[in-house]
């Protein structure tokens, strides 16, 4: 009688751990498929960009041609906040969150809504940082996904962002400064009183707080990738405090 019962136990261990293994197997699969089609989307983006300057010889313009594919790729990198809900890749649902989220508003309620900013050298600027991070980012989980990560692109990964993440932030608050003057006379996005659901909301003063909020923000963001670059780079043990 207890035989029977282990046996069953043994049985029931080895279904879950198939149905693991599949699922396992699928997660890996998708994640996969998902990277490498970013990664493809943001080299078109790249290549577009060059195409364009070595073409026309100025940056006025390139906005224009890049932004469908850019909306694109940035809007659908919302499946990575999915990914860490469900638990298919492990980190914080609300570190990604902000992340994308920050960076489709930019796209969507900044450089898209204003059309006089999209020549602005700071789009560029910005535009130009997230392609070079994001084909970087994206080959890097693809390959190590796949099990066959190149040490450049290793490399590539920890040590670009000391570089790349400043320009990109500074890229980003040039553009919502820019963007300051056409919001606060065209009243865009904004609520005024009265209205009849007796709420106002001024977008003017927003952008201005989501520019203060890079004060906290970046630091604490950065210093991790150097916490990340360190461990992974150098096999440095980090003990990081629950937060």
């Amino acid at each position: 009688m207890a035989s029977g019962e282990e046996d069953g136990t043994v049985d029931e261990k080895e279904t879950n751990n198939k149905k693991k293994r599949t699922k396992g197997a699928i997660a890996t699969a998708w994640l996969a498929f998902y990277n490498i089609a970013m990664t493809a989307g943001w080299l078109v983006l790249a290549v577009s960009m060059i195409r364009y300057y070595l073409q026309r010889g100025t940056h006025k313009g390139l906005y224009k041609t890049i932004a469908k594919t850019l909306k694109f790729f940035q809007t659908f990198a919302l499946l990575e906040v999915g990914h860490c809900a469900i638990g298919i890749v492990r980190t914080s649902v609300i570190v990604t969150g902000v992340q994308v989220c920050s960076r489709i508003f930019l796209v969507w309620f900044i450089t898209n809504s204003i059309r006089q900013i999209q020549n602005e050298e700071s789009v560029i600027l910005f535009v130009v940082v997230w392609t070079i991070t994001e084909i970087t980012r994206y080959s890097f989980y693809t390959f190590n996904l796949l099990h066959h990560l190149p040490y450049f692109i290793k490399w590539a990964r920890y040590n670009m962002f000391i570089v790349m993440y400043p320009l990109g932030v500074i890229g980003e608050l040039l553009t919502i400064h820019a963007a300051l003057p056409y919001v606060r006379r065209s009243g865009m996005f904004s609520l005024r009183l009265p209205n009849k659901y007796n709420v106002s909301f001024d977008y003017y003063y927003f952008l201005i707080i989501v520019m203060l909020s890079y004060i906290p923000l970046f630091p604490q963001l950065y210093f991790h990738m150097l916490r990340q670059r360190r461990r992974v780079l150098h096999g440095e043990v980090i003990v990081e405090k629950d937060e």
